[in-house]
């Protein structure tokens, strides 16, 4: 049996909140914040970006605890300084250009081969991991658990602005990932002999220097015996982020529980699932997703309710039924980007909006 451990990983921006412009003042906060939090806070490319990683949790309720108390401990560090923290995918009005690059060798290597697609990648997601200890295991789950990306990424769309405009997206920062390689829906792998072996080609022909640099929106960790969804924009609220935690959680369980029961589940191909994320992306929990057993379009929160109905066998044993019924506020409340919207169109001031974006990330810790 797995133990489905998990880990969160949230990437916050740091703002000025005179100009609320973003700040590159990364470095001194990950600094000073080692001193407390060891690994659980790390540097990104961008020095207006910050990452706190929670530890291996047993359980939701680990992770909540986790995730309040970084958050707390990061917005405290941030205070300090007179600066503020926001959880949003992109930031409103920032420019990427205006954006300082942390010195680092394997930054410099990145920007080296990337240029300005690494340059311009000034975006805020969200990693859960959840434990699997067989790899073989784990590249079936994944195969089988693509399908419900799109789900997953409607529920945490957060990023409708982007450079001082609206963008027509719920979710623009994966528009701003797509331009890198290797993102996106993976493809299917037969075993994980052959997802090691596509791997292996891309070190020997000089494509990637490690396999870190595989960035699917869900893939078997190189390092960790996790599988790591990466689909996600950094919600704003800590509650958001631990109902998606716990989303990924129970997909996983109820998975490898099935594979234990009919090792076939239906594995779909990889161009319509990225249909359905892109509909996610730009209309979020209001998008019409494809249902492919039917050929149907569908609203996305009757295929929502099919997706809590499909895992509820594994939600108690998980313990995690409470955090994942979350997701009934955030249909009737809107997504991060349904709210940024909103203010937005109370006032017409982006500033308003990263104000917003200060409050909601505090929310509730």
């Amino acid at each position: 049996m797995s133990s489905f451990t998990i880990g969160i990983e949230e990437e916050f921006q740091i703002i000025d909140p005179e100009t609320r412009q973003l700040k590159s003042h990364m470095s001194q906060l990950v600094e000073e914040g080692k001193v407390i939090l060891q690994e659980r806070i790390k540097q990104e490319m961008h020095q207006a970006v910050v990452e706190t990683g929670t530890g291996i949790c047993q359980n939701i309720k680990e992770a909540t605890e986790e995730v309040h108390f970084l958050r707390n401990k990061l917005i405290d560090l941030a205070s300090a300084k007179g600066l503020s923290v926001a959880a949003a995918g992109t930031h409103p009005f920032s420019d990427w250009a205006d954006q300082l690059i942390t010195p680092d060798e394997k930054y410099d290597k990145l920007v080296n081969e990337m240029r300005d697609v690494a340059r311009g990648n000034l975006i805020f997601g969200l990693h859960v991991h959840v434990g699997i200890e067989n790899r073989q295991e784990a590249v079936k789950i994944m195969n089988e658990v693509r399908y419900f990306l799109p789900h997953l990424h409607a529920l945490s769309t957060n990023s409708p602005f982007w450079c001082g405009r609206n963008t027509g997206f719920m979710s623009y920062r994966s528009k701003v990932f797509d331009k890198f390689p290797r993102t996106g829906i993976p493809d299917r792998f037969s075993s994980i002999e052959e997802y090691d072996d596509y791997v292996n080609v891309l070190m020997k022909t000089n494509c990637i220097d490690n396999p870190k640099k595989i960035w699917w929106d869900v893939r078997v960790h190189p390092v960790f015996p996790t599988i790591e969804y990466r689909i996600c924009d950094i919600p704003l609220r800590a509650e958001e982020t631990i109902c998606i935690a716990a989303l990924c959680q129970a997909l996983t369980a109820k998975l490898y529980k099935l594979r234990k029961e009919k090792p076939q589940y239906s594995s779909y191909r990889r161009l319509l699932i990225a249909e359905n994320k892109w509909r996610a992306a730009r209309d979020g929990i209001h998008a019409s997703l494809i249902d492919f057993v039917n050929e149907t379009e569908r609203d996305y929160k009757s295929l929502l309710n099919e997706l809590l109905i499909f895992i509820d066998d594994v939600v108690d044993e998980l313990g995690c039924r409470s955090e994942i019924e979350y997701v009934h506020q955030i249909l009737e409340n809107g997504t991060g980007a349904d709210r940024q919207l909103a203010v937005y169109q109370e006032n017409s001031d982006l500033y308003h909006v990263v104000d917003y974006m200060i409050e909601e990330t505090k929310f509730g810790l």
